[in-house]
């Protein structure tokens, strides 16, 4: 194309010459933004917890934790809210910990001293309290 350009260039006026190298540069360039894609993959859907964008309080946690069934696989809504990772991280408010894909930073409550005492309260209970079911191996507990 260059080569042709240049052989018209030698043969003809200059600016005629130039001006259809301008309007062929045009419509090259402007034939690619018509040029369609078509998507190769078909976008998920993430699945969360039904705490997501709300605050992950007490309260939330305690309603997860009397769903939870350790003997049923571990889900979105079905997993210990007290449970650590190895890292010692808390999970978010569908069960994933920092690090893993899905993990979603929880809104978190403001807190006090009082508040705090309750919650070590109620820690103490859940601790001392253990689910029938919730043994190392089993399918609702983290591996």
């Amino acid at each position: 194309l260059v080569r042709a350009l240049s052989q018209r260039v030698n043969t003809k006026p200059r600016h005629r010459t130039m001006s259809r190298a301008v309007v062929i540069a045009a419509l090259v360039g402007s034939a690619a933004a018509f040029h369609l894609v078509t998507p190769t993959r078909s976008a998920k859907t993430q699945v969360f917890s039904k705490y997501d964008g709300q605050v992950w309080d007490m309260d939330a946690k305690m309603d997860i934790w009397n769903l939870w069934d350790p003997n049923s696989p571990r889900s979105e809504d079905n997993f210990n809210p007290f449970e650590r990772n190895p890292d010692g991280n808390a999970c978010d408010t569908s069960g994933y910990f920092p690090g893993e894909g899905k993990y979603k930073d929880p809104q978190r409550p403001d807190m006090n001293w009082d508040a705090m005492l309750k919650e070590k309260e109620l820690m103490a209970q859940v601790e001392s309290n253990p689910k029938p079911g919730d043994v190392p191996g089993a399918p609702g507990r983290l591996k």
